[in-house]
């Protein structure tokens, strides 16, 4: 990630906190006031992302945003998942702060918010690769771990409470 010579003039908007009392990532100047993320995950927009305004459609974001948790996941050691316990998104929310024009490489920053029993609140945040402080969109998910069988939550997996620390 690298930022611009130039700085934003806007203000610094205050972000929530953490589990652990730290600001969650800030709107802008996110490489001076944002906690280290948890993940990133570089997405490119494919055209094929495109709506008939001529910029992502709001519906990819949530691929975007999956496609990076699935990313994460895949470099978490040892066993996330196994017959009797897998991650399920129990709630979304998301913020959208500017369109994505097409073409855009991106930055899917992840972050842990908060970590339950058998959940998980994943902060994220969609910005410009070139340029953080660009922030297209915002929020958070809940992953909650359950047995498939019953639909039961299960206490989360050692190896994501390690790789979320």
């Amino acid at each position: 990630m690298s930022k611009t010579d130039s700085e934003s003039t806007k203000p610094a908007r205050r972000g929530k906190k953490t589990a652990s009392g730290a600001a969650a990532p800030a709107a802008t100047d996110a490489s001076l006031t944002a906690p280290k993320p948890l993940f990133t995950a570089e997405i490119a927009a494919r055209w094929r992302d495109l709506d008939a305004f001529n910029h992502v459609n709001n519906s990819n974001y949530l691929t975007y945003l999956e496609e990076a948790r699935l990313q994460w996941l895949s470099h978490v050691p040892g066993p996330w998942f196994d017959e009797h316990s897998m991650p399920v998104m129990a709630a979304v929310q998301l913020n959208y702060r500017r369109p994505i024009e097409w073409p855009a490489q991106l930055h899917v920053q992840l972050y842990r918010e908060r970590m339950g029993n058998s959940s998980m609140t994943i902060a994220h945040r969609l910005v410009d690769a070139r340029d953080a402080d660009i922030l297209y969109c915002d929020g958070h998910v809940v992953m909650v771990w359950m047995d498939p069988a019953s639909g039961k939550p299960v206490p989360l997996p050692q190896a994501i409470r390690e790789a979320a620390g």
